[in-house]
């Protein structure tokens, strides 16, 4: 599969439509997203600096400036590794499916239909569950909770109703804003800091401070769930793929430039942050929000003010730029008729031209998730390790299952050729590490209120997903057939389409 440079918009339109055609796809949605749009839906989900302030609390406390230096720089390689890997993918079949698509694509006939389906809900459920989180961290860096936070959702889901044209233009407008905050700081917090709380070199960059009981070097792994979680869901580029021009190339390009420009300007965050701290790490892990602590022992309380309405203003793009993805995924998987409500889901506003319906669906399963706060702090953690781990159990099925069995793939423009099999195999080895890291507690000898209840969450989501699928009579054992073809051509070829499919699926 390629795509062609755009010559003008008529041209690149027609071949955008003719690649998603190609997939089985009838083009539905406006193709408003020019490729700095659609970094910029990367790149403001990743938020860099609000994200860092919302899980500084990971880094300090296993192993001090060291780990939010060297286990940023480290854990951002590999997330780049995995990048590539869901580039090389996102350039041959660039569709708001994505995930769940390339499965059913690239993976064995005797098992496709069944992993299609697991990864389509750990897609969702990982997407919704990241709106989830980005707001809650909103609310934490802001001070805000619970009838907040239910607001904030709510605000999102209005702004995420816009037309197409108008959700594109905001991307620029996150992305300078993001940018701006970030050189700010990096320039403006080592100016401002007084010798106090500077550190020296030995100290920011080698003496490593351990809290929690683990390890030392457990608990430099651990301080990797900061950069793995700031550095997340780039998978939102591909969601948007059937709205964006020139997808083949600009999908893959964005995903691959907002995770290494995040992962170079988020290492100087943290430079500058471990140099500017101070070194009575203990008040910092026992202050109420470690970074507003920081920026306060610099700017005083009018800068620190000042700085932090627009991480605030910045956070709240965070989450705004998520549910857009969130909901797109959701529209692609109803569309396919996996979800519960598809009929109602699958639906595109006529005023809008965006799917309404999914925005409000995803907004109140999100407000649904936020009320497991009323459980205890672990269980709202256990939706920022959901985000993190259902995401990875999606992105490895597909790139692995390129490897496993045989499959037709057509690289697209962009390709890591003889490299991806390499990439892909570190890729998909990390992220399963890291999910097992994620379903551990923060200290090795946990009360019940401490323990990590991710694997109790997700574990749950995937089982329900399950039962669903092998329900008897009514379950998508039943009924699914993984993608299911809009574009325009008779009912009798799709109806023997879905027959040999379920044939071969039953046979192999």
């Amino acid at each position: 599969m390629t795509a062609e440079g755009p010559t003008n918009n008529g041209t690149t339109r027609q071949t955008d439509e003719e690649l998603l055609a190609s997939l089985g796809y009838k083009q539905e949605f406006k193709r408003a997203f020019t490729p700095l749009e659609v970094f910029g839906i990367a790149f403001s989900i990743i938020g860099l600096l609000p994200s860092i302030a919302s899980v500084l609390f990971y880094a300090i406390p296993n192993g001090g400036g060291p780990a939010m230096v060297w286990g940023w720089l480290v854990a951002s390689i590999f997330v780049l590794l995995i990048g590539l890997a869901m580039a090389d993918l996102a350039s041959a079949a660039p569709t708001s499916g994505g995930l769940y698509f390339w499965t059913y694509s690239l993976s064995s006939p005797r098992w496709r239909l069944l992993l299609c389906w697991l990864v389509g809900y750990a897609n969702t459920i990982g997407s919704i569950a990241s709106v989830a989180s980005i707001d809650w961290g909103y609310c934490r860096i802001s001070f805000l909770f619970c009838g907040v936070y239910a607001a904030i959702v709510g605000t999102h889901a209005i702004v995420c109703c816009l037309g197409t044209t108008v959700l594109a233009r905001l991307q620029t407008v996150y992305v300078i804003l993001n940018v701006l905050l970030c050189l700010a700081i990096i320039i403006a917090l080592p100016a401002a800091t007084p010798a106090e709380f500077r550190n020296t070199a030995s100290f920011a960059l080698g003496e490593f401070k351990n809290v929690n009981g683990w390890p030392d070097g457990y608990a430099f792994i651990l301080s990797f769930l900061a950069p793995l979680w700031t550095i997340a869901s780039f998978d939102s580029c591909v969601h948007i793929s059937e709205e964006a021009a020139n997808a083949a190339i600009a999908v893959p390009w964005a995903i691959v430039s907002a995770i290494g420009i995040a992962g170079i300007l988020g290492w100087a965050i943290n430079m500058a942050l471990a140099f500017c701290m101070g070194t009575d790490l203990d008040a910092l892990i026992n202050s109420d929000q470690p970074m507003a602590q920081i920026l306060f022992n610099a700017f005083g309380q009018k800068g620190t003010l000042a700085v932090w309405a627009i991480i605030v203003l910045v956070q709240y793009m965070m989450g705004s730029s998520m549910l857009l993805a969130a909901s797109r995924q959701t529209f692609a998987f109803s569309r396919d008729s996996a979800l519960p409500f598809s009929g109602w889901l699958y639906h595109m506003n006529g005023f809008t031209g965006t799917p309404v319906n999914t925005v409000l669906f995803d907004a109140a399963l999100s407000i649904a998730l936020g009320l497991l706060v009323f459980a205890g702090e672990q269980a709202i953690n256990a939706v920022f390790a959901l985000s993190i781990v259902g995401l990875y159990f999606a992105y490895c099925i597909p790139i692995a299952a390129r490897f496993i069995g045989k499959n037709d793939l057509k690289p697209g423009p962009f390709s890591l050729g003889v490299f991806s099999f390499p990439v892909g195999v570190i890729a998909v080895t990390f992220m399963t590490f890291m999910s097992v890291v994620f379903l551990f507690p923060s200290t090795p000898q946990p009360s019940v209120a401490d323990m990590n209840y991710a694997v109790v969450v997700f574990g749950g989501v995937m089982i329900l997903s399950l039962m669903w699928y092998y329900f008897p009579r009514y379950g998508g054992v039943h009924w699914f057939v993984g993608p299911v073809k809009t574009i325009d051509i008779p009912v009798e070829v799709v109806d023997s389409e879905r027959s040999s499919s379920r044939d071969d699926d039953s046979k192999k």
